[in-house]
C-alpha cells in the first residue's frame, strides 16, 4: 500500500502565511523520506484539498491521511472537511482516506505551545 501524507489547512491571503507549514512540510519530508506530504487549503490559497488528493493519487497513492493542521476542531473540521472527504471517498472509491485529529489536539503539541509561551515570557 502506498501511503500519502495531506496537511489541510485553513489558508490565507498573505502567501507568506504558508511559511510554517512549509516548515512542518520539510521537516516530515526529513524524517520520512519517500513518503509524499502535501500542503492543502480550504480557502484562500492552493491547492485545494480535492487537487492535491487528485495529484497524489494520479502518483500512485492508494491511503492518504488527511492531517488537520488546525489549533481545534470547529466549524470547518466537524462539518466542511467530512464533506469534502466523503466526496474524495466517492470521486475515489479505491483508495482509503482517513482523517487525524486537530494537530494542536494533539499532546506533544500542546506541551510544546506551553514551551513556547513560556519561553515568550522568559520563564
Amino acid at each position: 500500500m502506498s501511503s500519502a501524507l495531506i496537511l489541510f489547512a485553513h489558508g490565507a491571503r498573505d502567501p507568506e502565511w504558508a511559511a510554517p507549514l512549509r516548515r512542518v512540510q520539510a521537516a516530515v519530508r526529513d524524517r520520512a523520506a519517500g513518503l509524499p506530504v502535501e500542503i492543502a487549503f480550504l480557502e484562500f490559497m492552493s491547492p485545494t484539498l480535492a487537487d492535491c488528493a487528485a495529484g497524489m493519487v494520479a502518483g500512485g497513492a492508494n491511503k492518504i491521511l488527511v492531517l488537520p493542521m488546525f489549533i481545534a476542531r470547529g466549524g470547518h473540521l466537524k462539518r466542511e472537511l467530512p464533506e469534502m472527504l466523503a466526496a474524495l471517498r466517492a470521486a475515489y472509491p479505491d483508495v482509503e482516506f482517513a482523517l487525524g485529529d486537530a494537530i494542536g489536539e494533539h499532546e506533544a503539541v500542546v506541551r510544546a505551545m506551553a514551551g513556547a509561551a513560556l519561553d515568550a515570557l522568559g520563564a
